[in-house]
Formats: C-alpha cells, structure tokens, sequence
C-alpha cells in the first residue's frame, strides 16, 4: 500500500495545504511478548498517518472470548487522519502484521490488535469493517480507557455519552495499570554529582540531519541541514540529556512545520535558546551546516551551471540574551604570486640571453600571463550581526577575494579566461583573509562598531605536502582603525570573547 504520509498526517505534500481530516478513536491491545513495548511500537506506527492528541492510561484486563490466554494491556487513543476508514483500517492491519500477528483461533493471543472504534460520526456496515466497532459498547477493557479521554463523546448508533456506556457494563476485570506507557526511572544520573568537580565548556550532540524549508514564501527552498548542538556543563552535574537536544530541535521545527523559516541564523538563535530552557544550563550552541546553491553562468560560453556553496550559522545563548553569526564556505582558484615573481625573474635572463633589448622585455612581460602554480582555495566568512545579512553577499565578497572563481562547468574559452584572470591576480593566503576583511568594512559601512567578522582562507597547495591556512577576525571598529587609519592593534577581540559578551 502507498500512501502520502505528509497529507494522511493533515498536510498536503508542499506542508503548507491543509486538506480534510477526521477525528479517529482507536483501541490497542497486546498479550503476548513485551506488551508495554508492543503498545508502544503501534502508537509509534500510528503516528505516521494519524495525529494523535490523547492517549489512555495502559490497562491490564481479563481477556474476553476465549480465556486460556495470558491478560491483556489495553489502551485508546485519539487522533486526526486524512486517511479514509477503508485505509485506516488497511494501515492497522499493516501494523498487526509488522509487529507478529499471525492468524489464530477467534478472539486468542496476539502481539497487537488495533480497532478502529469510531471515525467522525460515520455509521457504516460492510462485511470487512463495522463502524462504530460492533463489541465496543459491550466490552469494558474499550469503554474504560475510551471513557478516560472522551467521556462526553456520543455513540453515533445508541446516542449515548461514552461515560454512560462504561457504567452499564461490569469493570471487575479492568485494572488501570500506569498512567502511561513511560517506565517510572529510578535515578537521574545526569543530575547527579560527577566524580571530578570540573565544569565542561561544551557537551552536545553532532551530525543530526533535518531536512527544513528555508527562506520566503516566493523563494523558499528545502535545505539539508546539519546541526551541531551544544550546552555548558557545571561541575556538580555529571551529564546533560542527550535526548534533549534532539527533543529541542524537534520543538522547534514543530512550531514550524506549517510555514517557512525565514533565516538559517534565527533559527540557530531559536535552537540555542531552547537549548537552555531545556538542558537547564548557563549557556547553549547551535551550529547549522547546509549546502547554498546557486544559478551562475560560465564567463564566456554563457552556459547555465549550478554552484554549490557552504551556508553557515551559528549562535550562542545565555539566560540573559543570544548572539548569533552568519556565514558562507566558497571555494575559488589562488595563483602564487612569490612562483610567478620567480618565473618572471627568469623570463627576463632567458630573454637577454637571447639577446632581446630591455625595453622589448618590459613590454612582453607585461602583456604575457606568466606561469605559477595553481591552488584550490576554500574561504570561510561570517559575520556576527543581529542585522539580516544576505549570504549572496558574502558569497560574492570570499569569491572576488581570490585570484578567480571556479565553476562545475567549464568549457574551453572559460578556462582560458579562469586561467588568465587568476594569473593576473596573484595572491598569497594571507592576501586573500586580508581582501575578505577589507571588503566587508566597505560594504558593511552601516553595520554597528561592535559587529564581529571571521575569515580563514585554506589553500590547497599543488608542489608542496601541506596546506596553507591564514585566519583573521575582530570587531568592525578594531577592523576599521587598522585599515583605515593604519593604526596598529595589540589584540582583535575572538569569536569566543565576541559571543560570550553576551549583555
């Protein structure tokens, strides 16, 4: 059976169309295996096509029809589907049959059991499905639990409220059991004292995947993400729940299920203010990591290609406040200005050894690319702002930081034009952090002094067997003084200095 899970749950499959749902009540019963953990399994598979939003207490209860058996835990829930009642009850027996039910004798043991009790007010009578459930208004292991959640509810055949139901039938057999199907814990570990009194600045979770839909109505796209999840740790407690931040990130992406969001960097913001509330500790991280396409064309052949680049966000929470950084990874082409400068040095004796005249010299060095070797560059730029910064932006600023831009595509003319463009423009590691940082201060003029700035350049080198790495950062104002007024700095606040100053 296929079926769209995203509208059978009460959305059409862009998330954003409501389409028809029906109220559902539904009994589950298991006497055979781990019962509590087959009632939990059901409610797990169940919740894929149908929004639950009440379950029963877990009853233990006599079983009925045939009793050489072992007693039963039985419970109701109550939801909303999209599905029809013929593919509801299609999914239940899909259910049954993934959890071991196999046909046996009338009314015996059985893994799982899944009945659909009511569905809106719908009376109907085929060989394959009653409803309301034929047996529901005479079996008390039903009547208790549905009376539980719904007492007011009316029986569409007999008009009467379900609490009434219950109270004409013998409960003698029906015992509550627990509250719910979750196991009462004995100890918190996690809240206990460690054995070593000593704080951890940051405990966490890596790697989690979501997929999100980010940006405005008109523009939304869906993003990969992958986010990175942290809390600080005080030194009286031993552990932070790790279930929590997953908890939290679920949370939040619930309170966003039926719209976009419209930046990487406030929902970072968001996660990490959850965080907080839900770990219970001083300060929170979220690090977000997707990919950034974009629609480029290549520089001579005008021929479509897509870019990918690296969006990136992070944020930091305290309970007083939150900061947050948006940021871009673009990778580009560097040529190395100190082999060229080596090349043209030699250019110049060959040429007089050959008796070429210095003026002819000049003049051929200057019009003719001269080689050097080549490096793969991948720039990182981020900037820590509550200001809304476009990553386009960003983008174009760590791309025209290196001697070319690159593409996935490229045909002849356009590597000939990567090519001389970047052996136009040689420029060091250091040269390319350098170009980032100036850029940003021009094009950021209207940005408040105590905005922060991050760059690193990572240059893959071609002849040597090592990378070359140059990072630089600091505050708008420490950037301005010393590019602008050429004044001389002992100390460029940190990342870390910069979202710990949280006010």
């Amino acid at each position: 059976m296929s079926l769209d899970l995203t509208a059978s749950a009460g959305y059409s499959s862009n998330g954003k169309t409501p389409v028809k749902t029906h109220t559902v009540y539904l009994a589950l019963g298991s006497n055979l295996g781990d019962r509590r953990a087959n009632l939990a399994a059901a409610l797990q598979r169940l919740r894929e096509v149908v929004e639950i939003s009440r379950v029963s207490s877990v009853y233990e209860t006599e079983p009925v029809g045939y009793a050489e058996q072992p007693r039963f835990f039985n419970m109701v829930c109550a939801g909303r589907t999209a599905l029809s009642a013929e593919q509801l009850l299609a999914y239940a027996k899909s259910i049954e049959t993934a959890l071991g039910r196999r046909p046996t004798v009338r009314n015996g043991p059985r893994p799982i059991d899944i009945d659909i009790l009511l569905y809106d007010d719908l009376q109907m009578h085929e060989e394959h499905l009653i409803i309301p459930h034929p047996r529901m208004r005479e079996r008390a292991f039903v009547l208790v639990p549905l009376a539980e959640i719904a007492p007011e509810l009316t029986d569409p055949v007999s008009g009467h409220s379900i609490s009434a139901l219950r109270d004409a039938v013998p409960q003698e057999g029906v015992k509550k059991l627990a509250e719910s199907l979750r196991v009462p814990l004995e100890h918190d570990i996690q809240n206990s004292r460690p054995a070593v009194h000593v704080r951890l600045g940051r405990v966490g979770v890596t790697g989690l995947q979501k997929a999100i839909l980010v940006g405005g109505d008109e523009r939304a796209q869906w993003f990969q993400v992958a986010f990175d999840l942290y809390a600080d740790l005080g030194p009286v407690k031993a552990g932070v729940h790790m279930s929590r931040f997953s908890e939290a990130l679920e949370e939040v992406l619930d309170e966003i299920s039926q719209t976009t969001w419209p930046r990487v960097e406030l929902l970072a913001e968001h996660l990490a203010r959850r965080i907080v509330e839900r770990q219970q500790v001083l300060r929170a991280e979220a690090h977000l990591r997707t990919t950034y396409p974009l629609q480029k064309w290549t520089p001579i052949s005008g021929r479509p290609t897509q870019e990918v680049y690296g969006l990136l966000a992070q944020a930091v929470a305290t309970r007083k406040g939150a900061r947050r950084l948006i940021g871009v990874e673009v990778e580009g082409m560097v040529a190395c200005p100190c082999a060229q400068d080596m090349v043209h040095s030699l250019a110049r004796v060959r040429l007089r050894e050959e008796g070429f005249p210095d003026e002819a010299i000049e003049k051929m060095l200057d019009v003719t690319p001269l080689a050097t070797h080549n490096q793969r560059g991948r720039a990182m730029l981020m900037v820590g702002t509550q200001a809304l910064i476009d990553a386009q932006e960003l983008i174009s600023i760590a791309e025209n930081a290196m001697s070319s831009e690159n593409y996935a595509l490229l045909k002849r003319p356009d590597e000939l034009y990567v090519v001389n463009k970047a052996h136009a423009n040689p420029r060091f590691v250091e040269d390319v952090v350098r170009e980032m940082l100036r850029s940003v201060v021009e094009r950021y003029e209207h940005l408040p002094p105590e905005t922060f700035v991050w760059a690193s350049q990572r240059n893959e080198e071609t002849i040597h067997k090592y990378d070359v790495v140059a990072e630089g950062w600091g505050t708008l104002a420490e950037l301005r003084a010393e590019i602008r007024e050429q004044t001389t700095l002992e100390h460029h606040t940190t990342r870390e200095e910069w979202l710990r100053s949280i006010e």
